[in-house]
């Protein structure tokens, strides 16, 4: 969610500042903040309400804040309203310790009335302001040093949070902190660097340190120190990333959505290659042995949002192929029950960014219970890749939309992979029907490419309903799946209200909200429920719904039903998601588009989900 950076080195902070929050706007943000040390000692602070424009324009790119050391900050509200009051950096009274802060702190109340009976003031409704202080009383209690403060006070903080901290003291130093919220850190000759997120600073060093939960750091020019809780200090490897700063920008597209829709060829191609070897498909490098596959009984998946509708996909593909149950959980549900699971269940966590809180949470619950886990994310060294005792990294490369859609791509192909080599292994498939799955596989991107090549008509067709106020798209089995992932585009980049129905569930209730012009889309690539979902249709259309068809070219008497067609290309039903969703993405798109909203940071949302 909120964007943090910092640096400390030989060049002037601010706009090496501002470039890092550039490069973290996809992740959603209301306002913004710089604090920078200058030569005279004290700690600058210019903070802005809106888009990082307004910062800039305020700040002259930085020019204003002369100084060497400095943190900024992006800021998604959850505590306050968005203002530039609430905004970070926040700052002891004296403006002796200067913090940014991402994550939630849940006991912040209980911290803030001890904090007022010690003599402290609040001026922002933040939780944040709250732990700057907490830290600051304890710096100036027990007159340690600011790692002995910030241990002291990650020890009295519930909740999540990665923290970047300046003291006035220590001129040229930054300190971090991390629970639960993802902080990396990386070094230079003389330069050093802190972030929430790798783009930020991939443009300096490939070379990546991953503060774990509860540990603190300091950072000085080209130096790097970490600390344990009990203050000792302890060594962390580096992790190098391969993709480079260029896989982060938009490359000619208007936008990173649709930039990152037209790669989905690659990145299902390249996540594919990367599991399948002369024909079969091969877990080995994700750490996942067959004996253990073998004795698997059930599948539990877990994921929000788009990940999740990936598990609804995948459910239909395991049952079918593997024949053992399967079920599909939302993480901010399964985390808050106590869920029954057998000891050779296997839970599958599905996370682009892996550090989702929900599915974070729910993978530790998982974890206590003794049950295995496999993680498919997108991100290397992600704090869900590190936990779980197995991990499917997709080869999608940097997702910086917010609107996932090659992410999504990625991630369910690898989900294919893992079920045929379940059923392989189970004898649920012999030898030649793998061969012939793993080869409609290896065709997928090219017939996601030749979909991607005829896309006017799709922005025609969008561009007549842009004012609609109700979209809903039906479908049945892995065709509901689709509609559901479908719908969330729609609605999360063009704010038009839209639900995914299961087909045959219309008549119990929902079809008493078609009236005259509604826009109904009927997703219609599984050939045994072909022809009730076409008669669901139907009757929408008596109602007066505008229908729009989603189907397979062999089957072009959809138009004899419907006003609009669109046609993938032939496929394989269990794999008719890759191909069924990419129109639905395109339409989302250019829905938005005609609208003039903003498709890359769509309002109230981020992209990396760390709080609850």
């Amino acid at each position: 969610m909120c964007g943090i950076v910092g640096y400390t080195g030989g060049a002037e902070a601010a706009p090496l500042l501002l470039r890092g929050l550039r490069r973290l706007e996809y992740r959603g943000y209301d306002s913004a903040g710089l604090a920078v040390l200058s030569e005279d000692g004290s700690i600058n602070i210019e903070k802005a309400k809106g888009r990082l424009s307004v910062l800039a324009e305020k700040t002259d790119e930085g020019r204003k804040l002369s100084g060497c050391c400095g943190i900024g900050h992006t800021r998604w509200a959850t505590h306050g309203e968005p203002s530039e009051e609430n905004a970070h950096p926040h700052y002891s009274d004296d403006c002796a310790v200067v913090a940014v802060h991402n994550g939630i702190i849940e006991n912040y109340q209980e911290l803030k009335a001890k904090l007022l009976k010690n003599g402290y003031s609040f001026y922002s409704q933040t939780d944040t302001e709250v732990a700057v202080k907490l830290i600051d009383y304890y710096y100036k209690k027990y007159f340690g040093t600011p790692i002995d403060a910030i241990n002291r006070a990650m020890v009295r903080i519930r909740g999540s949070y990665s923290l970047a901290m300046m003291f006035k003291d220590y001129p040229g130093e930054l300190y971090a902190a991390r629970k639960d919220s993802p902080l990396i850190l990386a070094k230079t000759e003389d330069e050093a660097y802190l972030a929430s997120d790798v783009t930020a600073i991939l443009e300096y060093t490939r070379d990546i340190y991953y503060l774990e939960d509860l540990q603190s750091a300091r950072l000085r020019k080209g130096e790097l120190t970490f600390y344990n809780l009990d203050g000792d200090e302890i060594s962390i490897e580096p992790k190098r990333v391969e993709w480079d700063a260029k896989a982060a920008e938009k490359g000619g597209f208007e936008h990173f959505m649709m930039k990152e829709i037209h790669e989905q060829p690659k990145a299902v191609k390249d996540t594919l290659s990367s599991l399948i070897r002369e024909g079969h498909i091969e877990l080995a490098d994700a750490g996942i042995g067959d004996e253990e596959l073998k004795n698997v009984s059930s599948i539990c998946i877990i994921g929000c949002g788009s990940a999740y509708h990936i598990g609804v996909a995948a459910q239909y593909i395991f049952e079918e192929l593997c024949r053992i149950p399967v079920r599909v959980e939302f993480a901010s549900e399964f985390r808050y029950r106590d869920p029954v699971l057998a000891k050779d269940t296997l839970c599958i966590i599905i996370s682009q960014s892996g550090e989702t809180a929900d599915s974070l949470a729910a993978l530790r619950l998982i974890k206590a219970q003794g049950i295995s886990s496999v993680a498919i994310v997108n991100v290397v060294g992600s704090s869900i890749a590190r936990e779980s005792d197995h991990v499917i990294y997709t080869l999608a490369g940097p997702e910086i939309a917010v609107a996932t859609t090659k992410a999504y791509s990625a991630q369910l192909a690898a989900c294919y992979c893992m079920a045929i080599k379940l059923a392989r292994l189970t004898g649920h498939i012999d030898e030649v029907e793998e061969e012939r799955l793993v080869s409609e596989l290896s065709a997928l991107p090219d017939k996601i490419a030749r979909i991607l090549e005829d896309k006017d008509r799709l922005q025609w067709f969008a561009s007549k309903f842009a004012g609609a106020k109700d979209i809903f798209l039906i479908g049945r089995g892995i065709d509901y799946a689709i509609a559901m992932e479908g719908s969330l585009k729609m609605k999360e980049i063009s704010y038009i209200h839209s639900e995914a129905y299961a087909a045959g569930e219309l008549k119990h209730g929902t079809i008493s909200l078609v009236e005259e012009g509604t826009l109904v889309i009927g997703v219609l690539t599984q050939p045994e429920v072909y022809e009730k979902t076409i008669s669901n249709m139907a009757e929408c259309k008596s109602r007066g719904a505008y229908l729009m068809g989603l189907g397979l070219r062999n089957r072009p008497q959809i138009e004899d039903t419907v006003d609009f067609a669109v046609y993938i290309p032939e496929v394989e039903p269990l794999f008719s998601a890759s191909l069924a969703v990419i129109p639905l993405q395109l339409m989302g798109y250019y829905l938005s588009v005609a609208k003039g909203l903003d498709v890359d940071k769509p309002r109230n949302l981020a992209k990396s989900v760390t709080v609850e």
